[in-house]
């Protein structure tokens, strides 16, 4: 009898902490762990907008019964991932509205944007289904629309990436740890310029194999004087900003140039393609869903990192009640890259048709690389140069 009662407890224990995490789970769940539920609704709306573009004609037959796509015909193909694209941009703008400026946990709007997984849910399904009621003129006005919205989530990623290094450089270069990571700063920056070098003598190979190859040797040779830029700057007595920056800087721009050159469209001399490249195999899938998968990973850790926007550093240590990120810039970066998913699924260009397992390819997507790769270098002089203006200015009014 005491053993009969005893596993009854136990059941009666099991069911009521399962019964307490389902409910933690649809009304206040944690905020960390609501950030991975929230990407994984930008992953599958993603994955919507590549079946709508690629294998809408012969799965999507039904969307002659929405009227806005007129027999189905204006809900594949770019328009199909406007569309998605649309109704994501919808559910987060309407999470960035409902949560912006949350400061405190376990309050209406915290229990909104962790918990209510039910509500969302079908919230997200409603505004994708709206998108496809909607007539095309709409839909091509969200698409120039989009182009700005992409350049948003653009230069919010990359602010975040400079001050992300800027951090890494100044924690190296505290009290705290400035003598045990010298040789560790000496061994990355080294690497840095060693890989960006290498890089820069492969494009010459690959993408520039004849003279008349000029735009590619442009990109390339400027790619260069920007490293050599960068560094110069921050070596420079005022500046002393270190070696790591810039090379870690440089990292980033060689791969911004490397990325824009694959992204020139195929029949070109200047590019080593085989003869396969008009067809799909492996490697295109691959690729494709590595960046699919970037996409996602690099929307997830911009939103987390609405710190590097604050204008006026608060050095005071958060409160217990705090909440751990900023809930309205983190829905505002994955509704901005709502927009810049589509842009690479119709490589910017709503009347350009790409051919299946691509992204991001054409000279539209291959000129908004270079010149994001230009404004990073800009973005990251400034911040080097700025304080240094400014204290010339307090000094000279006084």
């Amino acid at each position: 009898m005491e053993a009969g009662e005893s596993n009854s407890g136990n059941e009666r224990r099991i069911i009521s902490k399962d019964s307490s995490w389902c409910s933690q789970f649809r009304n206040a769940s944690n905020p960390w762990m609501a950030r991975y539920a929230y990407a994984l609704i930008f992953l599958v709306a993603n994955l919507l907008a590549w079946a709508a573009r690629d294998y809408g004609r012969g799965a999507l037959t039904e969307m002659k019964r929405f009227k806005g796509c007129n027999g189905g015909k204006d809900c594949l193909d770019a328009e199909g991932v406007l569309r998605v694209s649309l109704g994501c941009f919808i559910f987060y703008i309407i999470m960035f509205l409902s949560t912006a400026r949350t400061s405190k946990l376990n309050n209406l709007r915290d229990t909104w944007h962790s918990g209510w997984w039910s509500v969302k849910i079908a919230l997200w399904v409603v505004t994708t289904a709206i998108p496809f009621l909607l007539p095309t003129e709409f839909i091509q006005i969200y698409g120039e629309v989009a182009h700005f919205g992409a350049g948003v989530f653009l230069l919010i990623q990359l602010i975040s990436i400079i001050s992300f290094i800027t951090w890494l450089n100044e924690c190296s270069e505290s009290e705290k740890f400035a003598s045990r990571c010298r040789i560790h700063v000496m061994f990355f920056a080294t690497t840095a310029y060693v890989v960006c070098l290498m890089g820069i003598i492969l494009m010459y190979i690959w993408y520039s194999p004849k003279p008349s190859c000029l735009l590619n040797i442009f990109f390339i040779t400027w790619t260069l004087v920007l490293l050599q830029l960068m560094t110069s700057v921050s070596l420079h007595p005022k500046v002393d900003a270190g070696i790591l920056t810039p090379g870690l800087m440089g990292l980033y721009v060689v791969f911004l140039c490397w990325c824009a050159i694959r992204s020139e469209p195929a029949g070109g001399n200047c590019i080593r393609k085989s003869d396969s490249a008009t067809k799909t195999d492996w490697l295109s899938i691959i690729s494709f869903v590595v960046a699919i998968l970037a996409i996602v990973i690099a929307t997830f850790s911009t939103g987390i990192d609405s710190k590097c926007f604050q204008f006026r550093k608060d050095d005071t240590a958060p409160a217990e009640d705090d909440v751990p990120y900023g809930y309205g810039f983190f829905h505002f970066v994955f509704a901005t890259g709502a927009m810049y998913f589509a842009m690479l699924l119709i490589g910017w260009n709503s009347h350009h048709s790409m051919r299946k397992w691509t992204i991001d390819v054409g000279w539209t997507s291959t000129w908004v690389k270079i010149v994001n790769e230009w404004l990073a270098v800009c973005v990251y002089l400034w911040m080097l140069i700025a304080p240094i203006i400014w204290k010339n200015r307090q000094t000279g009014s006084t």
